[in-house]
């Protein structure tokens, strides 16, 4: 299942996560029920990765009114936001005693 990369800048970071933590319902709505991995990092950027059922659901939410006003509150750059679909996969062996460490 594809998984969905948003990637932004926000006014303070801080701020930035205590309204995103508040977001469940919208985020159900874009058909996301398993668990979204997230972090900030420096300049207040900040990254998103969830796995929706139907991404073309997903998009429409993130482009909706809704969506607009959830991240002005919150204080995101709009311009700065970037929509990535992780559709392919790497698969990576791990290493084995005998390639050494």
């Amino acid at each position: 299942m594809p998984k969905v990369l948003v990637i932004a800048q926000c006014k303070d970071a801080a701020k930035w996560e205590q309204g995103f933590r508040t977001h469940g319902e919208l985020f159900k709505s874009m058909g996301v029920t398993k668990p979204i991995s997230y972090g900030a990092g420096k300049d207040n950027h900040f990254a998103v990765c969830s796995e929706p059922s139907d991404v073309a659901v997903y998009m429409k939410v993130l482009e909706s009114p809704e969506t607009a006003a959830a991240m002005a509150v919150d204080g995101v750059l709009r311009d700065t936001v970037k929509v990535f679909v992780l559709d392919k996969e790497l698969q990576v062996q791990p290493v084995t005693a005998a390639q050494g460490a």
